[in-house]
């Protein structure tokens, strides 16, 4: 039979053809749903974030190695999720414009004390944060781009008040 040979041939194009098409939709449809996951486990995440980029700061002699969370979702989750945090390091918030920054301690489990500081590095305002409570804000007393958040007492016990001037690379000009 002359004809069974293209038909088979015709067949097993198609064959290809079908299995290359669900190929790429099958390609497309797990990178959307890895995507999402992204996403989602961003907003609901339930683990510390430790892998975000870090920046040294200075208070004096004092050295701090802070974590940078500077996106919406970095500046969301925090410092939540942490069962502890070494002496030297801390967090710090970068907003993309000046304005009264208000902070809560949702999933923080660690007691925290709050610097929220000026362009030009002078602190503003320093408060302390209990672990875990949602039922007040703490806010600093003038518009900030920056906060930095370190273990309870660290800026007591360093005689840092308002008015200190910390210096780093995100305080240049």
């Amino acid at each position: 039979k002359p004809g069974l040979p293209g038909f088979f041939s015709l067949c097993f194009r198609l064959h290809i053809v079908t299995a290359l098409v669900h190929n790429c939709i099958m390609k497309k449809l797990l990178f959307s749903l890895a995507c999402l996951a992204g996403s989602l486990s961003a907003w609901g995440q339930n683990a510390p974030q430790l892998d975000l980029p870090r920046v040294t700061l200075s208070a004096g002699m004092h050295q701090i190695n802070a974590q940078v969370a500077q996106t919406p979702e970095q500046r969301q989750t925090g410092l939540m999720f942490r069962q502890s945090m070494p002496q030297t390091e801390g967090m710090l918030f970068i907003f993309e414009q000046a304005a009264t920054q208000c902070f809560w301690m949702r999933n923080t489990l660690i007691p925290l004390q709050t610097a929220f500081v000026a362009d030009d590095g002078a602190v503003v305002n320093i408060v302390d944060m209990k672990p875990l409570d949602e039922t007040s804000r703490t806010c600093s007393d003038k518009p900030v781009r920056f906060v930095l958040e370190m273990n309870q007492g660290w800026f007591s016990k360093k005689g840092i008040k308002a008015g200190f001037k910390l210096s780093g690379l995100p305080f240049k000009p």
